[in-house]
């Protein structure tokens, strides 16, 4: 494939924009490359980059185009939004529409308010926390990732992980203090913490996905809600990637286990800007204009976010049984293949799934259960799998420590493909390994 155009780009980009890119993993380091792809039109289960390149898509905006790039029934709803007006900053209608919907969704959410990033939705809902709880003390676990907020980047996943930063610096030493981490999945370390101190809240990843995708005990996910209800914590459950992704209702619907409170993004907007956090009304009423907890936005809310997010949210619930069905389905379908594809070339791979997304960590060990075990994957075999993927038609995340999503929009010819061009880079892999020795 030719990418004399995007080369072009990003070389101009460099020069205007920090790293070329205004989100690091985009800039493809990790898997060795001089320049990243620029993306110029998406439809259905696929992209198309500034040379002309088409790709089969495995990364669908992170999460948000669970029905496939530009679905008409979202684009039709966008297009007359947009005739009406692109910002009014005044209350609209269709925000309404999708707060009640939302609620109809989620069961731990009486009350939602919508802001213009997951990033925003985590930070509020843990100020909203400790406002709640008079404390100031939070507990997150190690390799998930809330946004870019300060308390909410130590010992984070995402782009962190992918760029070997771990912890990002501009951090001050009371935000450190007040942000304890302990391992995923590690009950021991968190009932220690949070039997000897004070924690406003937990905040988690009910499926961890931005250090890979670990598939949580559903035991270890049940102590964690009895411990927190014990010790007067709130537990945030993060389902910006997981919400509508795994269930209609998220991880919270997945596993039977309702949090305290709830943060959404992403898909809520159908791939636009768009961000919440909800949770009972005894806990969302201490928000401004009611309560003391302050927040606002201009873009919150907006009209063209929230229309995209309502067809996109309306069209699961009215199709859930078997669009939930479809996914998990094409999921099996291409892990289980990928498998014997890999074992039979001698790649050592672990491949973690749930729901509509998957991970394939290039490791030796047996199981990837949390931060420790995904480190363990070799990034330059990762390198080698992205870049036999990419140069063949298909585009994954750029990045050992991320999910592949799958829309409605994948066929089975999309999934045959994409595992013939698995089977082309674990024979690569294979090959290497063999030849190391």
């Amino acid at each position: 494939m030719n990418h004399e155009i995007s080369t072009e780009i990003f070389k101009k980009a460099e020069k205007y924009i920090p790293g070329g890119v205004n989100s690091p993993v985009r800039a493809f380091k990790s898997v060795n490359r001089k320049a990243p792809i620029f993306a110029c039109k998406g439809k259905g289960a696929r992209v198309w980059d500034e040379d002309g390149n088409e790709y089969i898509d495995f990364i669908c905006s992170w999460g948000p185009m669970i029905l496939g790039h530009n679905a008409e029934v979202v684009m039709n709803g966008v297009r007359e939004a947009i005739e009406h007006g692109s910002s009014f900053g005044l209350p609209t209608k269709m925000e309404v529409e999708l707060a009640e919907l939302i609620t109809k969704c989620c069961p731990s959410i009486e009350k939602v308010r919508l802001t213009t990033s997951g990033t925003e939705a985590t930070m509020s809902a843990v100020r909203l926390a400790r406002a709640y709880t008079n404390r100031n003390k939070i507990v997150k676990f190690e390799g998930c990732y809330h946004g870019h907020s300060d308390a909410l980047l130590v010992k984070s996943g995402s782009g962190l992980l992918t760029d070997g930063y771990q912890d990002s610096n501009g951090i001050t030493d009371g935000v450190l203090k007040d942000t304890v981490t302990v391992p995923f999945g590690n009950i021991e370390k968190l009932r220690k913490i949070l039997e000897t101190e004070e924690m406003a809240c937990l905040i988690m990843e009910p499926v961890p996905a931005n250090m890979g995708v670990i598939h949580p005990d559903i035991k270890f996910l049940k102590e964690v809600r009895e411990l927190c209800t014990k010790t007067g914590t709130l537990l945030i459950f993060d389902e910006v990637i997981s919400g509508f992704r795994l269930a209609l209702g998220g991880a919270q619907e997945y596993f039977g286990i309702k949090p305290d409170m709830t943060t959404l993004g992403k898909i809520i907007g159908g791939g636009y800007p768009v961000g919440a956090f909800g949770g009972s009304a005894e806990i969302m009423d201490l928000v401004a204009p009611v309560g003391r907890v302050y927040h606002a936005g201009t873009l919150s809310g907006n009209p063209v976010s929230v229309r995209a997010g309502y067809e996109t949210i309306n069209y699961l619930y009215n199709h859930r049984e078997e669009i939930y069905k479809s996914l998990e389905e094409k999921v099996n379908y291409i892990v289980e293949r990928a498998r014997k594809s890999a074992a039979e070339h001698g790649a050592p791979v672990v491949i973690n799934s749930i729901g509509s997304l998957f991970t394939i960590f290039f490791t030796d060990r047996k199981e990837v259960n949390n931060l420790e075990d995904s480190l363990s994957s070799n990034t330059e075999h990762f390198a080698i799998y992205f870049n036999t993927m990419l140069e063949n038609g298909i585009i994954c995340p750029p990045s050992q420590f991320e999910a592949h999503f799958l829309s409605m929009a994948h066929t089975q010819e999309d999934l045959d493909r994409a595992l013939e061009i698995m089977d082309m880079a674990f024979k690569k892999i294979g090959d290497s390994i063999k030849n190391a020795k």
